[in-house]
């Protein structure tokens, strides 16, 4: 029988691993009460113990599974954990109540590509390869989340949107760690739920059942984020005899820009069909809803696969809300308390959810206002693999906090840093309480104290020329130049 197949959350080979273990328990009991020669009774036991060893091995490798789960342009006040009133998010509730919740953590960028390349090299956009949305790949130099754990042992799989390179390239997800990879290459291409094919490796797969032109589907019978759920709940369902890596990268709720006012494309506009809103803001509740209600099945399977204490899921976005497709971040207040959104680098276009669970291991119920951003990840993941990361990168590990380590101080950031490559150049810097968004190169720094004043509204940069000074030189020394990425000056 295909130990692969799965029915129903449960691989038809647990039957058979079930009369395995029976088997070998009856061996070693048989061979304990008979009069078997010693050489017989022992080489009996050591075959009953391999059996076993097998039966076992999805439990009982030391390293956790790792799942990474990111949203696409969800606000950091889009999730009733974070304030949210009006979208039911029950399960990622759940989740932060059971896990720690951040408070003070950042994307990597305002926008898909350069946030995605810290999340996955461990560098923020003033060192990282790809600093803006544009067509600069990943290239054999760099070192990926993937590759690192694939090291250490991993099966690493990438379910959704990538982003860091094209057909052709070095960047593609099976040359940068990735076993496998189901899901969109482009970003652009991403953009729409219905698409006519995705990519299955290094190959494309016909989806059908849906017809497209110009970006926008005429028929549509499948919308991806139903196959990336499927494909990631039969991954996580199958037996696995390694430690696993899951970096499902879902598009809800990034918008079908190219459908224009009718871009929050979802199968159904449940359960606000019956509430007095625009039908994009319906459309947009129901989309953070259905991903709500698929991660909610996705941590079913992990108890039904018998794994979810052995399971670190973590759950965030690549930026901040956006106002495309019909969407409006004012309806919902989707970026919470904070300024600013997609595009911004107030934090409300960079400051975003993030909820990591571990059951038995870190911290329930926890919410914690340490300063991190998505560039972190990556070392936090490697040490929870009992590896080592690369030098030199600018992320540090968040394991001390989560797991509530009392006889290890937790490594804090000297400054965040962000810079921004549409519409001129820009750049912010956050070094403790203080925030410094810059918005042209030789523009004096507005400085806001985002404690007290989360909304970035009142500029200190008048009263407080030290901070100002604190600023232009962290920007001095924030960046690399790059000929990919150079400063733009008017």
């Amino acid at each position: 029988m295909n130990r692969t197949q799965t029915v129903g959350g449960v691989s038809d080979a647990d039957g058979v691993d079930c009369a395995r273990q029976q088997t070998a328990g009856d061996l070693l009991a048989r061979a304990s009460a008979s009069e078997t020669p010693p050489t017989v009774f022992w080489h009996t036991c050591i075959f009953a113990l391999a059996v076993i060893s097998f039966c076992f091995a999805d439990t009982l490798h030391a390293e956790p599974n790792v799942i990474f789960i990111l949203a696409d342009d969800l606000g950091y006040g889009d999730l009733g954990c974070y304030g949210q009133q009006q979208i039911q998010t029950p399960h990622l509730d759940q989740m932060a109540r059971e896990g720690t919740r951040f408070t003070q953590f950042y994307a990597g960028s305002t926008v898909c590509a350069p946030s995605r390349c810290a999340l996955m090299t461990g560098y923020h956009c003033g060192h990282a390869r790809i600093r803006g949305n544009g067509v600069v790949p990943l290239n054999p130099a760099d070192v990926t989340i993937a590759e690192l754990l694939r090291e250490r042992g991993y099966h690493t799989a990438l379910i959704g949107k990538w982003g860091l390179g094209e057909d052709g390239t070095a960047g593609i997800p099976t040359k940068q760690g990735f076993d496998s990879f189901f899901g969109y290459l482009n970003q652009n291409h991403a953009h729409n739920y219905y698409p006519d094919f995705l990519w299955r490796g290094e190959s494309r797969e016909a989806i059908a059942g849906n017809i497209v032109a110009n970006g926008v589907a005429s028929v549509r019978g499948h919308y991806s984020h139903d196959l990336f759920l499927q494909k990631a709940l039969a991954f996580v369902g199958q037996p696995h005899d390694r430690p696993y890596f899951l970096y499902l990268a879902l598009t809800i709720p990034h918008a079908n820009n190219e459908a224009r006012e009718k871009g929050m494309e979802v199968p159904s506009d449940a359960p606000y069909a019956d509430r007095d809103w625009p039908q994009p803001q319906k459309n947009h509740a129901a989309m953070i809803t259905y991903l709500d209600a698929g991660i909610g099945q996705l941590m079913q399977r992990l108890k039904e696969a018998g794994i979810d204490d052995n399971t670190i899921v973590c759950f965030s976005s690549d930026n901040g809300p956006h106002r495309e497709g019909g969407g409006d971040p004012d309806f919902f207040d989707s970026n919470g308390p904070l300024r600013g959104i997609k595009r911004d680098l107030y934090d409300g276009g960079i400051r975003v959810p993030f909820i990591v669970r571990w059951p038995g291991h870190v911290k329930a119920d926890a919410v914690s206002d340490l300063v991190g951003a998505n560039w972190d990840v990556l070392p936090t993941l490697v040490e929870f693999s009992n590896g080592t990361a690369p030098a030199g990168i600018d992320g540090i590990s968040l394991a001390t906090t989560l797991l509530g380590t009392e006889n290890r101080k937790q490594q804090e950031h000297e400054y965040l840093y962000w810079e921004f490559h549409e519409r001129g150049f820009a750049q912010a810097i956050r070094w403790g309480d203080i925030k410094a968004v810059r918005l042209k190169p030789d523009a004096t720094p507005e400085i806001y104290d985002v404690i007290a004043d989360p909304g970035e509204m009142t500029n200190l940069a008048l009263s407080r020329p030290d901070l100002v000074k604190q600023a232009e030189d962290i920007f001095s020394r924030a960046r690399t130049e790059d000929a990919a990425w150079p400063i733009k000056r008017d």
